[in-house]
């Protein structure tokens, strides 16, 4: 949601602080959007010195060229993805307390911060802006003035607040440290020689240090240059787990594209080789060593239910189809902020799948403690190592994407739909549904795909000419049967990320049931035609809805495998993929629907990298 950094080092070299600090805020921007501020402290300073601006994080590097502050020794940043409070300058963080003395900055929502604001007004406090935020400012402010102690004031309020937060407060009294609390809400620690970081995400620091610190649940940190030091919310000493981060800063940079999300969708035949890779024993056997679940509760499954939002949920669909097939396990795809409202069918023997990119969507997380409640076993398929959701799953998949910055997913999608299928081919391992050299022709398959990815990309030209023919649209439509038709989902769901116009998947059987009524002269509209070597009824079936919204005045924007003549007739545009096995098709599929996307909104003049209204990681339900 909110993208949050922290630092203490050395004071005596000069705009360190500020600089570690402003890097780790371009790098997370991504994470919201809406304002961005710093505050500063250093040896002798008598308040905390502060910036903020709404707006990007170039309104603020303008606000500090033209007002710079002190040096300091310590510093927090925060781009802000507004939840309570409009965009605006006074409700950008950091929020100040304690007659200037203290600095807050926080991700997420508090949820009761309206009766604890009544509490602090009936105090006599007085408030500068409409967030919730601000109260956890004050309270602190409240608890330090009885302890004299950052660390015990923030254990303090961090037990009162409810909701979801992580919380980063520097004090004038305190100038080399930072002090942080997590509930619900991503924070990891970087580990440097003589000064160390804080982070809603590693990428906050990791073009200084790749040396990490997980923290868990309901933990309270204390950063000083030389120490890092980590308690319970009931004061109690606790531990973090280190680890490596595997990427380093370059992998988080656009590497020549122009934008994060072209590299991305250029990154894609290597996210998906590298979640394929290690994944075999030298018998061509799958190993999946995050995995550690007992083998016979695996065998003893009698129900999947992946769990999952957005773009994330759409590939779990498509593991549907392919679980199900080679499984022969009933499989439900449920969207996670409704799972566990609606009192979910849950025993000891389902398998609960929770898929997220960054491991930290709220919705998910609290599906995934639910499933746990009632006795499943969770695995999570995830993309950043060290977040939440895998910490608190039985097992974990990583799909080894690398960072994705823009907030539409790309490669994450594919490596997510990558991970789904080792899962199912594992599953069918196990439980032997599927013959060893069945698996091992699939696996060369998926090995395969990576190369027909990038001859997809690598014919992206004609994808982007023909979005640029349509910058005026104001509607385009996406029909798909069997996988196609998550693949449809998510090319109508990329459209409406990037270019703010509607857009609608179907499934194509569908068509005739209503959605034809949609059809008019000139609509656009994208079908994803199953192969003809696979179910070939299927195919003769897409074929004549094209035939059907083409003789009502459609434009047919059709994805076919290379070879299928069928469609000549119908396509007013084809955007031809390499042949794959029917499954297998959505890994290629998708492409064109990414860079359509992208080329529309870039050709009216839209950031795809950062669209509005949208942050990358949703840590609040």
């Amino acid at each position: 949601m909110c993208g949050i950094v922290g630092y203490v080092g050395p004071s005596e070299v000069s705009g360190r602080p500020l600089d570690v600090v402003l890097e780790g805020l371009r790098r997370l921007e991504y994470r919201g959007y809406d304002s961005a501020g710093v505050a500063l402290v250093g040896p002798g300073s008598p308040q905390v010195a502060s910036a903020k601006k709404a707006g990007k994080l170039a309104n603020l590097l303008a606000e500090l060229e033209a007002n710079p502050l002190p040096d300091a020794s310590a510093a927090v940043g925060h781009t802000r993805w507004a939840t309570h409070g409009g965009p605006t300058d006074r409700n950008a963080h950091p929020h100040l307390a304690d007659g200037g003395r203290l600095a807050v900055i926080h991700n997420g929502i508090v949820e009761n911060f309206a009766a604890l604001k009544a509490e602090l007004l009936a105090e006599g406090v007085t408030f500068l802006s409409d967030t919730d935020t601000e109260v956890a400012a004050q309270l602190i402010s409240r608890a330090y003035a009885s302890s004299k102690d950052l660390t015990v004031a923030m254990t303090e309020v961090a037990r009162m607040l409810e909701g979801t937060f992580t919380l980063l407060a520097v004090h004038a009294e305190h100038p080399g440290t930072v002090v942080g609390a997590r509930h619900d809400s991503p924070l990891v620690v970087g580990l440097g020689d003589g000064e160390n970081f804080l982070g809603s995400d590693v990428a906050a620091f990791v073009a200084h240090t790749r040396e990490a610190l997980e923290l868990g649940q309901d933990q309270v940190v204390t950063i000083t240059p030389s120490a890092v030091e980590v308690i319970g919310f009931d004061g109690a000493p606790a531990q973090g787990k280190r680890y490596s981060v595997d990427w380093d800063a370059a992998a988080a940079e656009k590497g020549g594209f122009g934008s994060f999300m072209d590299k991305e969708i250029h990154d894609q035949p290597q996210a998906v080789g590298d979640t394929l890779l290690g994944r075999t024993d030298l018998d061509g056997r799958l190993v999946l060593d995050d995995l550690k679940i007992d083998e016979a509760v695996l065998r003893s499954v009698d129900k999947i239910i992946v769990v999952a939002c957005g773009t994330a949920a759409y590939a779990g669909h498509v593991a549907k189809y392919a679980i199900e097939h080679w499984c022969r396990i009933p499989v439900e795809v449920e969207l996670a902020h409704e799972f566990r409202y609606r009192d979910p069918v849950v025993t000891e023997k389902t398998l609960v799948v929770a898929i997220t990119q960054s491991g930290e969507t709220m919705d998910t997380l609290m599906a995934v403690r639910h499933a746990r409640e009632q006795g499943a076993k969770v695995v999570s398929i995830v993309n950043t190592n060290g977040s939440t959701i895998p910490r608190e799953s039985d097992a974990v998949l990583y799909t080894h994407a690398g960072p994705e910055i823009a907030v539409a997913s790309t490669k994450a999608f594919l490596s997510q739909i990558t991970a789904a299928y080792l899962l199912g081919l594992y599953l069918a391992q196990l439980r032997g549904n599927k013959f060893p050299d069945e698996i091992a022709v699939l696996m060369d398959e998926l090995r395969d795909m990576p190369s027909k990815i990038q001859a997809v990309i690598d014919r992206g030209d004609h994808v982007s000419a023909t979005a640029l023919s349509m910058r005026d649209a104001t509607s385009v439509l996406f029909l798909g049967r069997h996988v196609g038709f998550p693949v449809a989902l998510e090319g109508a769901l990329k459209l409406k990320e990037l270019a703010y116009i509607h857009a609608e998947g179907f499934a194509a059987g569908e068509l005739k049931h209503g959605p034809i009524a949609l059809i008019e002269e000139g609509q656009p509209v994208f079908v994803v035609v199953p192969s003809p070597r696979g179910r070939d009824s299927l195919h003769s079936k897409v074929v004549s809805n094209i035939q059907e919204i083409r003789a009502r005045g459609a434009r047919t924007l059709v994805i076919a495998e290379d070879g299928d003549e069928a469609v000549l007739p119908y396509a007013d545009e084809i955007f031809w993929i390499p042949q794959a096995p029917t499954l297998m098709q959505p890994l290629l599929a998708t492409v064109p629907l990414q860079i359509f996307a992208m080329a529309l909104a870039t050709a009216k003049g839209l950031d795809v990298d950062q669209p509005r209204n949208l942050a990358k990681s949703v840590t609040v339900e």
